[in-house]
């Protein structure tokens, strides 16, 4: 009676701490961080008469910053060559030759019948601004297109599988183009010429760069890498949003064809890939701090080329900008040699394991056409396979069970001597034939297949918006439901931390069920934290996405089964 009173007193204290959190310390935080945005609103909106430098070697200009990304295109539409493609939509600006309008027509932001593609690139003038842009410099007094040169074009629209040409002449003869073709899918060729028309020798080098306005905040993931990202010289180097800001610049010089380095988002890739030759190109990611915003950007410039009059000079660089879908990643990393370009999906440590492990998750979803059912067979496969494993781990934990009245005893009996205590619990096992760790170590073996398949569903594209049966409409966002308005029988919206949806009451029933058939700790107050971990993965579960709980939950069904059918197994043995 005294254990169910101290229970009930500690789920009390938990409740209250966690109300008396959000009380007193998480809703006044919010309002102090709801008050600062609209501050640094303000102050943005003041700011944008003010003069905005560009990170690289884009000119100064003069800017009005849009809060509206339409109104912001709007404003340049006349002078805009149209995209158009099963997957891709957006323009590009004559201004500055940028492609800095992009959209997924294949993704919709929300799940609302009406709702908006997702957008991927977005004018300067745009208060997130994110573009491309191609062009070149010279250490030479040399008149070259800025960020303001108008350019021609051939076409209006450039369409899948066709190209459109950019050009523009100086006023000394030098001759400037820039052919940009698309595929069907997600990938850009962009191909650089300059013909030397003038009477002099010039040196001069391409670039190519990829900006972009990013909001640190600390909402960003934990378990996938977003930020910078790149292959240099088959090396696979990360760089955070938040180390390119202390940093400032990093830099990574000598970089041979089929590097290629941008920015990776949870779901989306924004990607340059030069193609040098047998030319070397440098690197760099850098952040600058520009009207009150972080500007971040990925640029490369090339080695230096000298052109003789009459001389003409070609570069091209590939610019991957859509969805990062495994398949398509793969395909494009062979077609263009692109090193390693499926490590742009953060597959983590267990890449080996990861990898194989999407792919059947991929084939069954491609079986079945739901991702959620997917995600149940792959647990039952992975569990079929490390069978032998578990039936280990589990027959030890049981036999270690059978042994705790026995243990209790001789705790009992030595408790005022822990030397003789312990020798009497060794003997035990050494008479029972039994080892403490044999029920760990399989477990531990387990341990980073398990991890790997958890990361596989929080970076899997196809899980995003993908539904389940009932009331799961999608996989990669938290259970809507919540268990304090009844699962929506009352008509009020908790708050946030009581949204303690109905599968993750089902994972932690499981959880709970899972932990009576293991043994207990030997400490007495280890036990009693134990036996709390249910209700505290509660909590820290509401909020994850209901695929993981769903997998989670499903994980420890199988492992509940596989218990009682030894413990089962085990029992006959012993009639027999």
């Amino acid at each position: 009676m005294s254990d169910l009173k101290n229970i009930i007193i500690a789920v009390s204290l938990t409740i209250a701490i966690i109300l008396g959190w959000q009380f007193f310390y998480e809703t006044p935080r919010m309002k102090l961080r709801e008050q600062a945005r609209q501050s640094q609103a303000v102050k943005k909106e003041s700011a944008a008469k003010q003069k905005e430098t560009q990170i690289g070697k884009s000119t100064n200009a003069r800017s009005t910053f849009f809060a509206d990304r339409d109104e912001a295109i709007k404003k340049s539409r006349a002078s805009r060559i149209k995209i158009s493609s099963p997957k891709l939509g957006g323009s590009i600006s004559l201004v500055g030759a940028r492609l800095d309008d992009l959209v997924l027509l294949k993704y919709k932001t929300t799940l609302d019948k009406d709702s908006d593609p997702v957008a991927l690139f977005s004018p300067s003038k745009y208060k997130d601004a994110y573009f491309a842009e191609f062009g070149w410099t010279s250490d030479d007094q040399l008149e070259l297109p800025t960020v303001n040169t108008l350019w021609k074009a051939n076409k209006e629209t450039l369409k899948a599988n066709d190209n459109v040409v950019l050009s523009w002449e100086s006023p000394r003869g030098l001759v400037f183009k820039i052919d940009i073709s698309l595929d069907k899918d997600y990938m850009f060729t962009v191909t650089q010429t300059i013909k030397n028309q003038s009477s002099r020798t010039v040196d001069i080098k391409n670039y190519a760069l990829i900006n972009r306005i990013f909001v640190l905040d600390d909402k960003q993931s934990k378990i996938s890498h977003e930020g910078g990202v790149g292959v240099f010289n088959n090396i696979l180097k990360e760089v955070s949003y938040k180390d390119m800001e202390t940093e400032k610049l990093v830099a990574l010089d000598n970089n041979p064809s089929g590097s290629w380095f941008g920015f990776s988002d949870k779901y989306w890739l924004t990607a340059i890939i030069p193609q040098m030759g047998g030319k070397k190109f440098n690197a760099r990611f850098q952040c600058a701090h520009n009207v009150g915003r972080n500007k971040f950007q990925i640029d490369y410039i090339s080695e230096n080329q000298t052109l003789e009059p009459g001389e003409v000079s070609k570069s091209s660089t590939n610019l991957f900008a859509g969805a990062k879908v495994l398949s398509l990643l793969d395909a494009y990393e062979q077609k263009y040699k692109i090193s390693l370009f499926d490590r742009a999906i953060d597959f983590g440590w267990f890449y080996f394991i990861t990898k194989p492990m999407f792919n059947a998750l991929k084939y069954f979803y491609d079986l079945f056409g739901n991702f959620g059912v997917s995600i149940l067979i792959v647990t039952i496969i992975v569990k079929l396979l490390l069978f032998p494993l578990g039936n280990k781990s589990y027959k030890s934990m049981n036999k270690m069970k059978t042994l705790q009245p026995e243990m209790t005893r001789i705790k009992a009996l030595h408790a005022d001597d822990k030397m003789k205590q312990n020798q009497a619990v060794m003997e035990l096992y050494k008479k029972e034939k039994v080892s403490p760790l044999s029920g760990c170590l399989p477990m531990l073996i387990q341990i980073p297949i398990f991890f790997s398949l958890y990361k596989v569903l929080f970076i899997s594209i196809e899980m995003r918006q993908a539904p389940f049966f009932g009331w799961i409409k999608d996989l990669s966002v938290p259970d809507p439901t919540s268990a304090f308005n009844l699962f929506g029988l009352l008509p009020i919206s908790p708050p946030t931390f009581l949204m303690i949806g109905a599968w993750p009451i089902i994972m932690a029933i499981t959880m709970f069920l899972q932990q009576s058939l293991s043994p207990e700790p030997a400490d007495p107050m280890q036990a009693k934290v134990m036996k709390f971990l249910p209700l505290f993965f509660l909590f820290m579960f509401s909020s994850f996405p209901a695929g993981l709980v769903i997998y989670w939950a499903w994980s420890n069904t199988l492992s509940i089964a596989q218990q009682y059918g030894i413990k089962y197994l085990h029992k006959e043995s012993k009639k027999a």
